[in-house]
């Protein structure tokens, strides 16, 4: 239970962090204890939410659901490196966790989904199985 509370603390800071990552333009608000910043929100139209990305399904070029994403993993300067996708099982159920990067999923803004190309269940499925530290 404690574990579970954990990672859903870890994935909404992860969320927050992204979040200001695709704001290109700020203003910093002098503060003493902590910094805050004014958003300009212009940049903020052609990003990407990671709450509307996480739970999206992911197809490869053939337009064939490989898996849905459930994670990004982001560095300390902010850069998305890795994309977590759950691959297999039904529902959810049974499902296992594999890591690719980010930078290899194209964004498809019509069909709300996330393409990755040339990749396959199979393959995503003989991935190494990504476990959060």
């Amino acid at each position: 239970m404690n574990s579970e509370f954990e990672y859903l603390e870890r994935r909404h800071i992860m969320h927050a962090a992204i979040v200001l990552a695709a704001a290109c333009s700020v203003h910093a608000v002098p503060a003493h204890a902590a910094q805050l910043v004014e958003v300009d929100v212009k940049p903020l139209a052609t990003a990407y939410r990671a709450s509307k990305l996480i739970g999206a399904t992911v197809v490869n070029d053939k337009n064939q659901t490989i898996g849905h994403l459930n994670d990004l993993v982001i560095t300390p300067t902010q850069q998305v490196l890795f994309a977590v996708i759950s691959v297999g099982g039904f529902l959810g159920i049974s499902s296992r966790l594999v890591a690719v990067p980010f930078s290899s999923l194209e964004i498809n803004d019509k069909d709300s989904k996330l393409v990755l190309p040339g990749a396959t269940k199979a393959a995503l499925s003989n991935l190494p199985a990504f476990h959060y530290g």
